[in-house]
């Protein structure tokens, strides 16, 4: 076998765990992650358990997955911003309407990277490193973004920084900026994405874009 080429075997075997993922999506949407059942998954699929478990060892190995593919997902959107963006790489606004899209583009995704932990679960390090991707082009545009007035935390942020290892020469103010900008936006999204604007006869997406205008971002087009 030869560069990319894979043997029957092993196609088969990626196909297996591509439909165990389709069905586990399933399930995360009818009953949340903390229920996943990997003997369900394998009863719908006409398996047995023990058959089932030579793809996904177990419960976690399934969602690490499913997380790995969630993050690497958002990850490759936003480097495509950025390479779509030329030297001067996307602004703030760019990658808000970027999070937004793929948001509302699969709510139960987006929950389970961004919503309540799976109960006992514990993500492993490559991971956190895919996700470590999103915040180095995010800084990116922090970096560019005229320094607004500077603030206490700042201070803080000068020598709690090491979350932002791609970038150790960012000033304060960047780090600052993404910060506010990943919880604010982060809050509106799972307001909207779990029904909490149903009935307050608000429109969400201007709601979103105020926020990301209040960032100092040029306005976002809605999806």
């Amino acid at each position: 076998m030869t560069g990319s080429t894979k043997t029957p075997r092993e196609r088969y075997r990626q196909q297996v765990r591509e439909e165990v993922k389709e069905k586990a999506w399933q399930q995360i949407a009818g009953s949340g992650a903390s229920a996943l059942s990997l003997n369900a998954i394998a009863k719908q699929m006409g398996m047995s358990g023990p058959a089932l478990y030579r793809y996904f060892a177990n419960r976690d190995e399934l969602i690490t997955e499913l997380i790995r593919d969630a993050y690497r997902s958002l990850a490759d959107a936003f480097i495509a911003a950025a390479a779509d963006g030329g030297p001067a790489r996307p602004g703030l606004a760019g990658l808000a309407h970027v999070l937004r899209r793929w948001a509302l583009a699969d709510p139960h995704r987006y929950f389970l990277v961004y919503g309540t932990p799976v109960p006992g679960y514990h993500a492993p390090p490559d991971v956190t490193a895919i996700a470590s991707e999103l915040m180095s082009v995010l800084l990116d545009a922090c970096t560019t973004t005229p320094d607004t007035e500077p603030h206490a935390f700042e201070d803080h942020l000068a020598a709690h920084r090491a979350w932002a290892g791609s970038h150790p020469d960012a000033p304060p103010s960047a780090l600052r900026l993404a910060l506010t900008f990943w919880s604010r936006l982060h809050g509106v999204l799972s307001l909207e994405l779990a029904g909490h604007f149903t009935g307050m006869d608000l429109d969400p997406a201007l709601f979103f874009q105020a926020e990301v205008d209040a960032l100092g971002g040029e306005p976002v087009v809605r999806p």
